[in-house]
This record gives structure tokens, C-alpha cells and sequence, in this order.
């Protein structure tokens, strides 16, 4: 940034305040310069350039102890300049703690896969990577996975070929997480998965035994003060493309179904394929319900909201809905309105918290791209969803 006239490195740094500064705000400090009038000049501005054009004249690793005592600013100020330099790509902190100047930043390009945009939590998060990507001022690149193999195969080739810096990789199928990975590790290019393990990636998600031991707790909860503990069925509404890891989902249910309620047969819980999608688990369910139609104390744990959503639809087409009760992953929107209906049989939904995924993944990807320390699992935060819920 040497090479930048004062007015371009102005530009810049003055995009880094917060809009609540003002006029009236500045009239409050010294400024640091005397060619302008007091009045029109924006003290944490330039403190930022004392900092930045220390670094640039040493031209090499600088303490933040040396910048702290040369330049008289508070250390808490110079650590916050150095970390928004650092974060915006115009410095860099070495291994050692110190810090040097980037001659010439440039924006990073981050690729994101996303799930699909027919669903709703998947859109939910793209609008979380979107609005966190621009505020730490990195170019999102968005590509549809479609909720399909071979699309997201595609579009880690796409990825490869316009030379981005970091993929985040959010894809439903674990049969081709070796070659989506495969695909952007041969081209140098770290990744971040969600949800779905991926090789040569750094995994983000949520805790998918914990969320489905959750799940199960609620539901075993509610057979045993609606139902006086007895329960026909078990049903685990699964998501088996995603592999065991999500499917987990599933396992912890069941898990938490079996410690509650003893003596439950084997049996009596079955796993259905629901794909986390609508209308398939609605078919899916409405067979089951029609082949039993005598049973009338079935609990049904759901891999996503969208198939719980299913769930739903078959048991009030077939007027069932007393007959279950239901419990789904995500926490969507419509999946909020009927927990929140009085007689719904979507009596929960573990909430993924999607709009602090991109906040979450943007860190994650700049603390990788930066070379720092990076645990192998990293856990989204989640929370239980009920009708007596507290609101957030």
C-alpha cells in the first residue's frame, strides 16, 4: 500500500468507521494532522495511518509493544487498528505475534456452495454468508449445489477454475465429499465443509448426535405425559445421503427414546427414508399411516424441518395428527409457526441458529487463510425449540 497516494489510503481506512461518527463526535479529540481545519478530521482515522505508516517504514515484523510506545495510542486501540488490518488484508500477524505490512492487499474471494435454494434453511444460511461476506469485505462467489451429486461436483470445478481463495462447501451427498475435496485440495484451495465431512477440509456444523439426543428428549417427554409412556412406534425420518454423521440426527433420537421409555421392542423403531425433503417424507409418512392405522401413539423425529413439515402434512390429510408428534432440525420459518399453534403435532425443532453460520464461516475461512491453528470440528450453536419456549 506504499505505492497509494494519502487520499486512496483515506478512502480506504474511512470505509473501516463505524457510521455513528460524526461530526459532533470528532470535535472531541486533537487531530493528529494541522493541515485541515480541527473540525474535519476523524481521530481514529488517524490514528489507523500512524499505525499503518509505521509498518510500512519498518518494512519488516514489528511488536505491538514498539508501535504502542511510538505512537502514544492507547494499547487497546492499537491492538483494534492492527486486528482490522490484519482482518481487511493490509497487514499480517506472523506465528510470533508480530506484525508486518502487505505491500499491495488484495480482496479475497471466497466460493460458496450452497445446499440448494429450494430449501429454506439453506437459503437461510446463504443470506447469513452474504451479509457477514460483505461485512468483513470479502467477494462471495455463490454457486447452486441443487441438492445434487454431480452439481456440486460441477461447481467445485468451477470454483478451481476462477482461482478463489478459500471454498466453503455446503452439499448434501457424502458419496461425493472425496471428490468434491479431492477436486479443490489438488488445487491448493483450503475448504470448509458444513454439515458433511469432507477430505482435506475443515468440517463447521452442528453437534448431530447432541441435536438428535435433544430431539429424542423431547419426544420421549411427551409420550410420557400425554401418552402415560406407551408408544407404538419410533419413527426416524432419515437423511441417509448424508451419511453417518447427520444420520446421527436419527441415532441420538432413538438413543434418548430408549433411555426414557423402557422396554421398548426393537421393533418398534423404524427408520424411513425421507431425503430432508417435503413431499418425499409426506409420502413416506402417509404409507406408514395408512398401513397402521390402529396404532395411535407414534413419535417421529425428523432430520430436517422440511421433512418434519412432510410428517405433518401426511398425518392431518389422514386426520392423524392426534396420532403423533413430531420433532425436526432447523427451526425454519414455517416450521416456527406451527410449534407456535396450540393443538400442531410439531411440538419442537432443535434450532442451527443458520443466521450465525456466515458470521461463524467467515472468521473461520480468514483465521485459515491466515494460517492460524484451525481445530479439525468446528460446532455451530444450537438450541431447543419448544411452544413454552422463551423468545430469544
Amino acid at each position: 500500500m506504499a505505492d497509494l497516494s494519502f487520499g486512496c489510503q483515506l478512502a480506504w481506512l474511512y470505509r473501516l468507521l463505524p457510521p455513528y461518527l460524526n461530526c459532533n463526535i470528532l470535535q472531541e479529540f486533537t487531530p493528529l494532522r494541522r493541515t485541515a481545519k480541527p473540525t474535519y478530521l476523524i481521530p481514529v482515522l488517524s490514528k489507523a495511518f500512524d499505525v499503518l505508516e509505521l509498518l510500512q517504514a519498518d518494512n519488516q515484523p514489528t511488536t505491538m509493544e514498539s508501535l504502542y510506545k511510538r505512537t502514544r495510542i492507547s494499547k487497546t486501540t492499537v491492538y483494534r487498528i492492527l486486528k482490522t488490518l490484519v482482518h481487511r488484508g493490509y497487514a499480517m500477524q506472523m506465528p510470533d505475534g508480530n506484525y508486518r505490512h502487505i505491500t499491495k492487499p488484495k480482496k479475497l474471494r471466497f466460493g460458496f456452495g450452497s445446499q440448494s435454494a429450494d430449501e429454506p434453511f439453506s437459503n437461510a444460511v446463504t443470506r447469513s454468508m452474504q451479509d457477514a461476506a460483505s461485512a468483513a469485505g470479502v467477494e462471495l462467489i455463490i454457486l447452486d449445489n441443487q441438492y445434487d451429486a454431480a452439481t456440486a461436483v460441477r461447481n467445485a470445478e468451477e470454483f478451481v477454475r476462477l482461482r478463489v481463495d478459500l471454498v466453503i462447501e455446503f452439499q448434501v451427498e457424502q458419496a461425493v465429499a472425496p471428490v468434491v475435496g479431492d477436486c479443490i485440495a489438488a488445487a491448493n484451495i483450503p475448504l470448509i465443509a458444513i454439515d458433511i465431512p469432507h477430505p482435506h477440509g475443515t468440517f463447521f456444523g452442528v453437534d448431530n448426535y447432541r441435536v438428535g439426543l435433544e430431539a429424542g428428549e423431547l419426544l420421549a417427554a411427551h409420550a410420557i405425559a400425554h401418552w402415560g409412556g406407551k408408544v407404538d412406534w419410533v419413527i426416524g425420518l432419515d437423511l441417509p445421503e448424508a451419511g453417518p454423521l447427520v444420520q446421527s440426527r436419527i441415532t441420538g433420537a432413538f438413543a434418548s427414546v430408549r433411555k426414557s421409555i423402557a422396554n421398548l421392542p426393537e421393533e418398534s423403531f423404524v427408520h424411513i427414508d425421507g431425503r430432508g425433503k417435503r413431499e418425499r417424507s409426506r409420502k413416506a409418512v402417509s404409507d406408514f399411516l395408512q398401513r397402521h392405522v390402529k396404532d395411535k401413539r407414534i413419535l417421529i423425529a425428523a432430520a430436517t424441518d422440511s421433512s418434519a413439515l412432510g410428517a405433518l402434512d401426511a398425518a392431518r390429510e389422514l386426520k392423524r395428527e392426534s396420532h403423533v408428534a413430531i420433532v425436526g432440525q432447523d427451526y425454519i420459518e414455517e416450521a416456527a409457526e406451527e410449534i407456535a399453534k396450540r393443538n400442531s403435532s410439531m411440538i419442537g425443532s432443535v434450532s442451527h441458529e443458520a443466521h450465525l453460520y456466515g458470521a461463524h464461516l467467515i472468521q473461520l475461512g480468514l483465521a485459515v487463510i491466515q494460517g492460524q491453528t484451525i481445530p479439525p470440528y468446528n460446532y455451530a450453536l444450537h438450541r431447543m425449540v419448544t411452544r413454552d419456549s422463551p423468545k430469544p
